[in-house]
């Protein structure tokens, strides 16, 4: 399976990567996932229960499914063992970024507006390298932030330049779960019409009325949340391997 890719998603940058380890498997894993219609959106690797290297990616409208996840990791797993970017055992997981995202591209920092973020920063701005406040869109390469720990005498509003970012991160709010929800819905509807105007388009049995698929319906509806990871092992046998 493969997406049928915007030209103008495709090509848009991450202004916000990782550093060191985590950048050598962004160079093996992204043009591999972007060959296959998906963004990458962010490496991280953790040291917990082993060596776990998580490749968060999505969809370009932001949604990410398990079969997406298993397609991913079967096209990339045999990538990662001839590049070999990990010096050690390791478990390999594909993940959607999850409701609390990271935010790594101009256009996510349009589509998160109004939603309480934090941020660090790589070069210190305004005379401080973290953040935390309400985004209120994009102005030119900045990002423009309401503070909600501005204190008396600070400005409340800050324009910060994405590219000199560590990190920038949604919160979890009941807000950002309830716009998570209603595009859920929007999504699942969409795939249903879909569904049956498929279904119009076909030839009805003369004996037996047509029916519409079930399953059809249910695995078109799309997740935004993490997805359960598919794992893969390196190649050379190590002690962390396996659940």
């Amino acid at each position: 399976m493969s997406l049928i890719q915007d030209a103008n998603t495709e090509a848009e940058p991450r202004l916000i990567v990782e550093p060191g380890l985590a950048a050598r498997v962004a160079a093996v894993a992204e043009p591999v996932v972007t060959g296959m219609g998906y963004r990458l959106v962010r490496v991280r690797i953790s040291g917990t229960d082993g060596c776990t290297v998580q490749i968060m990616t999505e969809r370009p409208d932001g949604t990410l499914t398990i079969e997406d996840c298993e397609e991913i990791s079967r096209a990339l797993s045999p990538v990662m063992d001839v590049a070999d970017p990990v010096p050690q055992a390791y478990r390999l997981e594909i993940s959607s970024p999850g409701l609390d995202r990271p935010l790594v591209r101009r256009s996510d920092f349009e589509r998160y507006s109004g939603h309480l973020t934090k941020i660090e920063m790589a070069v210190p701005a305004h005379g401080r390298k973290r953040f935390r406040g309400i985004l209120l869109g994009v102005e030119g390469d900045d990002a423009r932030l309401r503070r909600d720990d501005a204190k008396a005498g600070d400005e409340p509003e800050v324009l910060l330049p994405i590219a000199d970012m560590a990190e920038a991160k949604l919160v979890l709010t009941d807000e950002l779960i309830a716009e998570a929800l209603r595009r859920g819905k929007a999504a699942e509807r969409e795939a249903l019409e879909g569904v049956e105007d498929d279904f119009q388009g076909e030839p009805a049995n003369q004996n037996e009325p047509a029916k519409k698929s079930k399953h059809s319906s249910r695995t078109a509806k799309p997740r935004s949340q993490k997805s359960r990871p598919e794992k893969a092992s390196k190649k050379r046998p190590g002690p962390f391997e396996g659940e």
